[in-house]
């Protein structure tokens, strides 16, 4: 009697004019469960007779004895799955399947009202999209089960897809695989659309996005206009969202993979042998033939790509190398401790002078390579050192007060300054200058005139170039005669 009377009560104060959020203020219950209410009163008195006469004569099912826990159920966990509603009436006694629980929920849920979802089609050439996906991948070869993060790009009108395994969702990454797409797909279309990712989105400001710097750069210079969705609505995104799904079926689904590379080269053939030729269920036509008429309507590649590079400053340390990752680069022995530009692409990494002339290119180190050591093989029967001219005019080059430190080092230290002074020197490796200076500043006014005891204060008082300090050995020999 009791829901009788909520009935009765939503009903004709329904008629009266209250709203559903009132009503469900008023009687402390849920929209949705006064929605219910409204829409079976209104079923009962807008069915025909015949319908009503059907509707009695069903006999009541397993479920029938559940539905008002259902609804509570329901009331209290909107988004409640089939598989939970289920697993609470089986602690009730339920000795029914859980595929009558699903009906019934989606019979129920039908009931409420739905923004429709349109698919926005576009003009050949005009639009294509970019996204990521993650998966948790077994390799037959390792037995590990991993997880692999895919990057798609597609035309939105040909629905041609670029696919490819990535490393990581960094900035320079995107930018890599978008170049990648162009060329695969020959072209660049006017606008590409991504999500709300920081390698593209800084923030939105009054409702509009506010791009990253650099990826309008690179959208510049492939002449195209960045767009992305607005945050809460991811179906503005489903041309790229929907073909994960049939990765996930086509692909993924029913294959096994030997290693990354393995998996890499299967879903190349399958771009071409499979999804490139099946027929798409939006335009029933294969998305290579659809290619075929839009590729004319891209804009053509430029003549040099996007720089993708990173650029830094190391310190070429005393082992006549750059530390890059790990591993040592070699550099000429005349620019020992310089502060050089190094540029780090894909393939290579290139050193230059503090002048910006191109000193050494070496190709990167390949992952789990042993050799420390790349480029040309360094002697090591002949020490490598500066003569001690160089280092006096190096050490001056920091700052003018290292002239002063240098002659009062010379007249503490006479049979060891020069030691000194290469191990002051050798310190650009681990510390920045600036650093350097302040703890010589401090040495100065406390008449100190060791370089252990400046390396021991940087220690103690200053952030390191690296997170691994490089060891410096000062050569056994009296540098004070030369």
């Amino acid at each position: 009697m009791k829901d009788e009377r909520l009935k009765n009560n939503v009903v004709t104060l329904y008629g009266k004019g209250w709203t559903i959020r009132r009503l469900s203020r008023e009687f402390g219950t849920s929209r949705d469960r006064v929605h219910r209410l409204l829409v079976s009163n209104s079923a009962l008195r807008d069915a025909i007779p015949r319908e009503i006469i059907r509707l009695k004569q069903k006999r009541p099912g397993k479920l029938y004895p559940y539905l008002d826990y259902i609804g509570e159920l329901l009331d209290k966990y909107p988004d409640i799955t089939g598989q939970r509603v289920y697993e609470h009436l089986k602690g009730k006694g339920f000795g029914g399947e859980v595929t009558i629980v699903r009906q019934y929920l989606n019979s129920i849920r039908q009931e409420r009202s739905k923004s429709p979802i349109r698919m926005v089609e576009t003009e050949p050439g005009q639009r294509a999209a970019h996204d990521w996906s993650d998966y948790q991948i077994s390799f037959t070869g390792t037995g590990q089960r991993e997880q692999v993060t895919f990057f798609s790009y597609i035309l939105c009108n040909s629905r041609r897809q670029y696919l490819n395994v990535v490393d990581d969702k960094t900035q320079k990454t995107l930018f890599n695989e978008l170049i990648a797409s162009f060329i695969y797909l020959d072209g660049v279309p006017r606008e590409i659309k991504s999500d709300n990712q920081k390698a593209c989105v800084d923030h939105w400001e009054m409702g509009q996005p506010v791009f990253n710097q650099k990826y309008l750069d690179f959208a510049s210079h492939y002449l195209y206009r960045p767009l992305t969705i607005t945050p809460g609505k991811p179906t503005e995104n489903l041309k790229i969202e929907r073909p994960f799904y049939y990765l996930e079926r086509s692909f993924l689904n029913g294959r096994e993979f030997k290693d990354r590379e393995d998996l890499k080269a299967q879903l190349r053939s399958w771009l071409t042998e499979v999804n490139d030729v099946r027929e798409h269920g939006t335009t029933h036509r294969r998305p290579i033939d659809l290619y075929l008429e839009e590729h004319p309507f891209l804009q053509v590649l430029p003549v040099n790509h996007y720089d993708t590079s990173q650029v830094t400053h190391l310190v070429v340390n005393q082992e006549s190398c750059v530390q890059w990752k790990g591993y040592q680069y070699v550099v000429p022995q005349k620019y020992l401790y310089e502060l050089c530009p190094v540029r780090i692409t894909e393939e290579h990494l290139v050193v230059y002078s503090p002048d910006g002339e191109p000193l050494a290119t070496h190709p990167i180190a390949s992952q789990g390579q042993k050799e420390r050591y790349v480029g040309v093989p360094l002697q090591r029967s002949r020490k490598i050192d500066l003569a001690m001219s160089d280092v006096v005019t190096r050490l001056q080059g920091l700052g003018p007060e290292m002239s002063v430190y240098i002659e009062h080092l010379k007249r503490h230290k006479p049979g060891s300054w020069g030691h000194h002074l290469r191990r002051l020197l050798a310190l650009k490796v681990n510390y920045r200058v600036d650093d350097i200076l302040l703890a010589v500043h401090r040495a100065q006014q406390y008449k100190v005139y060791e370089a252990g005891t400046i390396e021991r204060f940087l220690e103690n008082n200053s952030e390191p170039r690296y997170p691994i300090k490089l060891t410096f050995k000062p050569q056994n020999s009296n540098d004070d005669e030369h």
